[in-house]
């Protein structure tokens, strides 16, 4: 859901797909719908529209557009991933269940610090760290949104994965894709949510 992100996605898909010509590649239906009330307000601040209608209908409009499967690159909007799943009737990818079966060891979560107070990692990843310095992750997240990679939201991701490790994780998640696009700040073994969304998604239209 953020523009950057999806974008960020979609050349991972055309990357990952061993394709020798167009018609190789996976076909993508994409609703860049920069419209979805802000999940940060709603889960951490309480305030605003609940993303969760339009989160559905967007679901839904993709299916009547002809999608055979969906797949949702914000693993916070994954709050209400059983939701929209439930709407369709086509699969839903979920990218972090997916990334809790690759996951090794103790994981320490990068990503919004509304994951951790509405339990997004908890089923998939019991046990999971996360940095003591929530606060600077969400500073860093707006400060991607709107300006795009900066020196401070580089810096704040850093100190962030320094921190995981100094806790004892012994695999970092990205699981912001705003951090997603400065992963290189990220010195130890890590595992990029985005990265298994696009396996995933290369996976179903290649069986299909």
């Amino acid at each position: 859901m953020g523009p950057a992100a999806t974008v960020d996605l979609m050349a991972r898909v055309i990357r990952a797909t061993p394709a020798s010509d167009d018609a190789g590649h996976v076909p993508m239906i994409v609703a860049q719908n920069t419209q979805v009330p802000s999940r940060i307000a709603s889960l951490i601040e309480g305030q605003g529209d609940d993303p969760l209608p339009v989160l559905i209908k967007t679901a839904q409009d993709l299916q009547a557009a002809g999608a055979e499967a969906l797949a949702m690159p914000c693993n916070t909007a994954h709050h209400y991933a059983e939701q929209i799943a439930a709407s369709v009737d086509v699969p839903f990818l979920h990218m972090i269940a997916l990334s809790g079966e690759a996951v090794r060891g103790r994981p320490g979560i990068l990503g919004s610090p509304a994951l951790q107070r509405v339990g997004v990692f908890e089923k998939a990843m019991p046990g999971a760290l996360y940095p003591t310095d929530p606060d600077a992750l969400l500073a860093a997240i707006r400060d991607i949104k709107a300006n795009g990679p900066t020196d401070a939201a580089r810096a704040a991701l850093k100190a962030a994965s320094e921190d995981l490790t100094a806790q004892g994780a012994d695999t970092q998640v990205i699981a912001c894709t705003e951090f997603s696009l400065i992963a290189d700040e990220i010195a130890a073994p890590s595992i990029d949510t985005l990265d298994i969304l696009t396996d995933a998604i290369v996976a179903f239209s290649i069986k299909g």
